[in-house]
């Protein structure tokens, strides 16, 4: 069969067959036409919460869609052992705890002036912590503000650093982030982990309709994974579950559909359970959220 394809684009046979409405094209029966692969749109990605698990998959994404990456977190030697697999071309590697949140301005300042041609953050970093107030005293209420302040408050922290960077850029830029199904449906027993991720999803939903218009380009992307088998639920970090890395939707599997949705360019990437919701409700929440935005936008024009 490939001989007799090679000796017909020899012949220039290929090219010149025009079948009639109905017959089939001999030459896409031979060589169907492919699906264009998806590439990412952004070239330069600093990607906060990097050193394992989904943060760490998409890394390596990032690495084999030939882009550079700049990985940041807190453990300097997994961060290292990924500059060093792929080299110093393709990675640089920052160390950074989000929890300071004092640090955040100028670590945001030396990445944009190292690299101004940054145009994606991808903010991924999160801890999730059991309690249980039927015992309030076996609630440790250092570890609720720590799990608050990683979750949310370093989103927010640096959401301001990084966008008037990306809002002065002459192209399209991004910013990234991993939210949770817990966004929209809690668990119970990880009350305070799902509160810090609906909080995080408002903000997310009101920051894209606030810069819908500008200034700059800059588009505001969240991502709803549900359990995924990742260290997140280590029972070193939550002594109540056992076997946890096995708990979830496997990491590969979890990577493969937000990835193609993320390339695709959607802006809302649930998966698992998540696309559930968006389907029973959270798109008929959506419809009213943009009621209530278009209502304020036309009371404040008619204001002035």
């Amino acid at each position: 069969m490939q001989s007799f394809v090679m000796m017909l684009r020899r012949l220039k046979l290929l090219e010149h067959i025009n079948p009639q409405p109905g017959q089939e094209n001999l030459a896409e029966s031979i060589y169907p036409p492919q699906a264009p692969i998806m590439s990412l749109k952004y070239n330069k990605v600093l990607l906060i919460g990097a050193t394992s698990g989904i943060g760490l998959a998409y890394a390596e994404k990032i690495v084999q869609d030939g882009k550079k990456i700049i990985v940041v977190g807190r453990r300097k030697e997994n961060l290292d052992a990924f500059v060093e697999k792929h080299g110093k071309d393709k990675a640089e590697a920052v160390v950074l705890d989000i929890t300071k949140l004092d640090q955040i301005p100028k670590f945001a300042a030396d990445i944009t002036s190292k690299h101004p041609d940054l145009d994606s953050v991808i903010l991924n970093s999160g801890i999730q912590r059991g309690f249980d107030f039927t015992k309030p005293e076996t609630v440790d209420l250092s570890m609720i503000e720590l799990e608050f302040t990683t979750n949310y408050l370093s989103y927010i922290h640096l959401t301001k650093a990084f966008l008037p960077h990306l809002q002065k850029q002459d192209k399209e830029t991004s910013l990234i982030y991993t939210s949770s199904g817990l966004a929209l449906v809690p668990l119970v027993a990880r009350l305070n982990y799902s509160a810090t991720k609906a909080a995080l999803h408002h903000f997310i939903l009101a920051l894209r309709e606030q810069l819908k218009e500008g200034p700059g380009n800059v588009k505001i992307i969240e991502i709803f994974p549900p359990a995924v088998q990742t260290e997140l639920h280590d029972e070193k970090h939550q002594p109540d579950i056992k076997n946890g890395r096995s708990m979830g939707m496997p990491l590969d599997e979890f990577t493969e559909d937000s990835w193609a949705k993320l390339v695709k360019g959607d802006d809302q990437i649930p998966v698992g359970f998540a696309e559930a919701a968006f389907e029973k409700f959270e798109n008929a929440r959506q419809e009213s959220f943009q009621q209530m935005a278009k209502q304020v936008k036309e009371s404040q024009r008619q204001g002035k």
